[in-house]
């Protein structure tokens, strides 16, 4: 009964963390006019499904090792803490907000382990060299990423605006084509990671009932998160992708290319060091970064403070949800 609960929730994780990521790979596509939203849909599609099917397992490993709780409760606290994660974006997609379902499923993850057995059921863990663990490790990681996509963001914008000053108009074929690639990068390198996140509560709940001797994904796992996580970014969203492609600052085809490649740096190297960081965060300071690159006058700066603040309550609010939760499942038989 846990174990099943535990793949119920994991995989209705993945398809919320696929709509509240379904900006990051067609926002820009979407906002500068380079495709329609249809077929940016089929292409978020097939490139998120590739991410979660070639992705390792180190952000998964990082994600099942926020919690120090065993047995039956183990599995309870992984269910709780993604389906916290799961009603507080449920609510924010519901009013159009870019949130991220990330610092939702770590506030979710350490309410539940808390009420399941106090701050010694929660891996504290840090920072290992590059490597982050624990729930400290990936706070820092999730804080950090989107200032590295932010300043990346910047830093292309600014490259290519020096390499194609004395372009002419026949320059935007290359740069149209850059955008399909660099928004291919972002859906390859978010379906790894947040589809990790995902594959790291099931698993974790296999390890913690015995169906696993050590952690591991297991193939179906993979394939069904990836599937059902692109399912996500392909059929929700829409609302989102209008904020974050044109409403935080309208992106013309070269600042949508420098945005995603920031991104796309950001989130490749979280992934190669096991950080589960928040994509949708990423895209978005990427994006912020590419306008203050020019002028600061030009981003939407009352919108940034609304989502910076869903980002700052998302995990006091998440951890509450994660342990009412938690006490829940104690009153199933």
């Amino acid at each position: 009964m846990v174990i099943a609960g535990a793949v119920v929730v994991g995989l209705v994780l993945a398809f919320v963390l696929g709509v509240s990521d379904a900006p990051n790979a067609s926002a820009a596509l979407v906002g500068t006019g380079t495709a329609r939203y249809g077929p940016a849909m089929v292409f978020s599609f097939v490139f998120h499904t590739a991410g979660g099917l070639v992705g390792g397992t180190a952000v998964a490993a990082t994600v099942a090792g926020m919690i120090n709780v065993s047995g039956h409760d183990a599995g309870s606290a992984y269910t709780a803490g993604a389906l916290a994660a799961v009603v507080f974006v449920l609510v924010a997609t519901r009013v159009g907000l870019p949130t991220s379902a990330s610092f939702g499923l770590v506030g979710g993850l350490v309410g539940a382990a808390f009420a399941a057995g106090g701050t010694s059921a929660i891996s504290w863990g840090g920072v290992d060299g590059l490597r982050p663990n624990g729930v400290v490790g990936a706070l820092v990681a999730m804080l950090v990423s989107p200032l590295i996509g932010a300043g990346a963001g910047a830093v292309t914008r600014r490259l290519l605006a020096i390499s194609m000053r004395r372009a002419s108009r026949r320059v935007m074929g290359p740069v149209r084509g850059g955008m399909w690639i660099a928004a291919a990068l972002v859906a390859l390198s978010d379906g790894s990671n947040d589809g990790q996140k995902a594959m790291g509560i099931i698993a974790g709940a296999l390890v913690a009932d015995g169906s696993l001797r050590h952690f591991a994904v297991p193939w179906w796992v993979r394939v069904a998160v990836a599937v059902v996580l692109a399912s996500g970014t392909a059929l929700g969203g829409r609302r989102l992708i209008k904020t974050v492609g044109r409403r935080l600052y309208r992106e013309r085809q070269l600042d949508g290319l420098a945005a995603q490649a920031g991104a796309a740096f950001a989130v490749i190297g979280a992934g190669w060091a096991g950080a589960p960081v928040s994509t949708s965060s990423v895209v978005t300071a990427s994006v912020v970064g590419v306008g203050l690159e020019q002028r600061s006058r030009h981003v939407r700066w009352p919108l940034v403070g609304k989502t910076v603040t869903a980002w700052v309550v998302t995990v006091p609010v998440c951890a509450i949800l994660g342990a009412l939760a938690f006490l829940g499942t104690r009153l199933l038989p």
